[in-house]
């Protein structure tokens, strides 16, 4: 899932800083999780790209509510600055429905 910013329906970051946001975006990501079949227990890997490092545990609270039965891989970085003047981006990875990669081989053996 791209990046994605506390955005409402209009195209403009929802009033609040970095709390409200971080919850927008994560009700975004949500509804294209759902819409691909999917939920939050499907996340394997998420990006958190922040304006100011030291809001990080203001925006963790907020993952939390999100991520109650696992808590996939995360990274987290401080960028100069987000689209549209925004505090945070949050973009995920997630595997949504059944995957057969066949056998794996590595040195003529089978993993």
């Amino acid at each position: 899932i791209s990046g994605q910013l506390g955005m409402s329906v209009n195209g403009s970051l929802v009033e609040g800083g970095v709390v409200a946001e971080a919850e927008k975006a994560l009700e975004n990501m949500g509804h294209i999780l759902s819409a691909a079949g999917g939920g939050y227990k499907d996340v394997i890997k998420t990006t958190v790209l922040i304006k100011d490092i030291n809001q990080f545990s203001q925006v963790n609270n907020i993952y939390a509510k999100f991520f109650k039965d696992h808590q996939p891989a995360r990274a987290a970085f401080q960028v100069g600055a987000l689209p549209k003047g925004g505090n945070v981006e949050i973009e995920a990875v997630a595997l949504i429905g059944a995957v057969d990669v066949g056998s794996v081989f590595i040195n003529n053996g089978i993993l």
